[in-house]
């Protein structure tokens, strides 16, 4: 009898412990596997959001979505609320998934999921919503614009959210701009304007407008404008012949660049017509000359115009003679003689230069020193020196 109430005594001991290590358990389960894990989404606008509510422990309690109105979006795997955007993806007794398809600014807020305990737990994630910045559009742009005018241009672009930032390119090549940022709604419209002191330089110029946007990663939002300039033209005339001579072909041209294009250019000869047609030939802005000779020396005129302003350019022709020249250029040989001729000359002088000083330097210490000897300063010194100097009828030199 004293054995089996042993035996009773420690059943009931081991009995009592594990009611304890199962009433720990529970209560560790309860206060942190029986709570709702959420996390916070961000979307871009017009596309589809994914919230997803877990528990790790569940005894079978239902799960809910709310939207930041507080209306229930799914209780477990019924649908609450009659919004087509809104689909169930996945619900069990650990997971409630809901996908929000066409998200619009208006979905943004704070979603609260619910796990219906005793008493209920919820965790919120806030669902942030990108407002997706329109084309940018540039306006100030006059076709065609004057050199020298001063002209203002504008980008802008709507519907960001947050504000998107605006970026300036001449041809590829960044300039920055003044950027303006305005609030309407939840959205944004930014602005950012350039001004332009117009060049000639600017025709055909390409100026670009992008949008940088969180929302815009892989498609970058942008507007290009082609600048056009109208400006005087500039005339230069370009020959084919550095030594013209009798007999040769030669052809000027007169380079002229403006806008409007100055078509066709007015050639002229020592300010009159061309004398020779069938030798001249005037083709759009060249002067052709079939065969040169002596006569065709003077100075020739090109004149380019268009309704902004006129420019000329003169070219003087000397036609020289080809027994005269020898058939080549420049005498190189005589040029370097006359260079070695030139250095040879400057060394002589500085060696001179040098002897001559030399002697002299040498003449104020021989004479220093042979008055010296009674003198009490140098000056006396050359002055007992000159007069011992007469005196004895002699001169020292150094060479």
């Amino acid at each position: 009898m004293i054995l089996k109430h042993h035996l009773v005594l420690t059943l009931c001991a081991v009995y009592g412990i594990l009611l304890k290590v199962t009433a720990q358990k529970s209560k560790l389960r309860g206060s942190s596997g029986q709570h709702p894990l959420v996390q916070n989404q961000t979307v871009t606008e017009g596309r589809t959001a994914i919230m997803t509510c877990r528990v790790e422990y569940n005894d079978q309690t239902s799960l809910q979505w709310s939207n930041p109105t507080q209306q229930t979006l799914f209780f477990g795997n019924k649908k609450a609320l009659r919004d087509n955007r809104i689909e169930l993806v996945r619900a069990s007794w650990s997971e409630l998934t809901i996908s929000i398809s066409e998200i619009t600014l208006a979905d943004e807020g704070m979603y609260t999921c619910s796990l219906f305990t005793m008493p209920v737990k919820t965790a919120k994630a806030y669902l942030t919503v990108l407002g997706v910045p329109e084309k940018p559009e540039i306006d100030g742009l006059t076709k065609p614009a004057l050199e020298g005018d001063e002209i203002t241009l504008t980008c802008m672009t709507h519907g960001s959210k947050p504000a998107a930032n605006l970026r300036w390119f001449r041809n590829e090549k960044e300039i920055k701009g003044a950027k303006e940022v305005n609030a309407s709604g939840k959205t944004f419209t930014v602005t950012s304007s350039l001004q332009l002191l117009v060049d000639r330089d600017d025709d055909g110029a390409a100026y670009t407008c992008k949008v940088d946007h969180v929302s815009l990663l892989q498609t970058p939002q942008q507007t290009t404008e082609v600048l056009e300039v109208h400006y005087a033209p500039r005339a230069l005339i370009t020959q084919s012949l550095t030594f013209p001579q009798e007999g040769q072909y030669l052809k000027l041209e007169c380079v002229s660049k403006g806008n409007p294009s100055p078509d066709p250019v007015l050639w002229t000869k020592d300010g009159g017509e061309l004398p020779d047609l069938e030798r001249m030939i005037v083709q759009g802005r060249e002067l052709t000359f079939s065969a040169l000779n002596k006569t065709d020396n003077g100075t020739y005129r090109c004149v380019a115009s268009n309704h902004l302003g006129t420019s000329s350019a003169e070219y003087i022709l000397y036609v020289y003679d080809p027994n005269a020249m020898g058939q080549r250029g420049p005498d190189h040989a005589l040029i370097g003689g006359v260079v070695a001729v030139v250095v040879f000359v400057t060394l002589c002088l500085i060696i001179f230069l040098g002897r001559y000083l030399a002697r002299h330097k040498g003449t104020y210490l021989t004479n220093e020193a042979k008055g010296a000897d009674d003198a009490p300063d140098a000056d006396t010194a050359i002055i007992n020196a000159e007069g011992n100097t007469h005196a004895e009828g002699k001169k020292e030199y150094f060479i």
